[in-house]
Parts: C-alpha cells; structure tokens; sequence
C-alpha cells in the first residue's frame, strides 16, 4: 500500500474527526458550544445536522464522495455568506474563514479522488469484485 493512498486515508479520517467538533457544538452544546434549540432551525440547525452526522459518513468512508460533495456545498456557502460577503473582504486571513475553506477544498478533494485508505466504501468494492467472473 502506497504511503500517499494511506495518507489520504488519515486526512480523511482527521478531516472527519475535526469537522465533527463542529456539529457536537452546535447541536448538544458539547466542547464550550451553544446549542440550537431546534435541530431544524435554518441556518444553524441544519449546518449542526450536516456537520455531525455528515462526518461520521466520512470518518469510516462509507458513500464518501456523496457526503464530501454536500460538505463541500456548505463550506462553500458558509464561506460566501458568512465570512466573505458578511464581512466584506474576500481573503480568508482578513474575514476569519479559513477554517470553512479548508473544508470546502478538502471535502471537495475527497468529493474529487474518494475516500483513499481504510475506508467501507472501499472494503465494499472489494467484496462486489470477488463474485464478478470475467
């Protein structure tokens, strides 16, 4: 196994686990988080649902590219909308986003090149070939 495909692994793996952190603040409060009163109240709401539950997809690599692109959508918005428009300069290092578009680039990466090592969704596509004839 190529050290490059198991680092692929470990980022997506990372990515998942600090995204998460994310979510678990916005939904339960936990890790000196406010948490939404409604898990559908638009916009932080739905952004906690997408940002726990999504991950966990991610961590163990299961529909990978599915869940990376709609991470990715978010993290794009968030980026415009929150930080870029919001505050009115453009560059990450001025309007404070660069925590949503490292996400966007690395989710749309995983969205891109798929899930890499240690991955179900690779595990599963291992179990489909071994019945395949020809």
């Amino acid at each position: 196994m190529k050290f490059s495909y198991v680092a692929h692994g470990i980022l997506r793996i990372t990515t998942a686990f600090m995204f998460w952190q994310h979510g678990a603040q916005k939904l339960f409060g936990w890790l000196d988080g406010n948490a939404v009163e409604s898990w559908l109240a638009w916009p932080r709401g739905i952004a906690g649902l997408l940002e726990f539950f999504g991950p966990l997809f991610i961590l163990v690599g299961f529909k990978t590219r599915w869940v990376a692109f709609l991470l990715c959508g978010q993290m794009a918005v968030t980026y415009w909308w929150r930080h870029a428009f919001a505050q009115g300069v453009f560059w990450p290092i001025g309007n404070g986003g660069e925590r949503a578009y490292l996400f966007c680039f690395i989710f749309l990466f995983l969205w891109a090149a798929g899930p890499g090592a240690f991955s179900l969704d690779e595990k599963l596509a291992k179990d489909d070939d071994v019945g395949d004839v020809g």
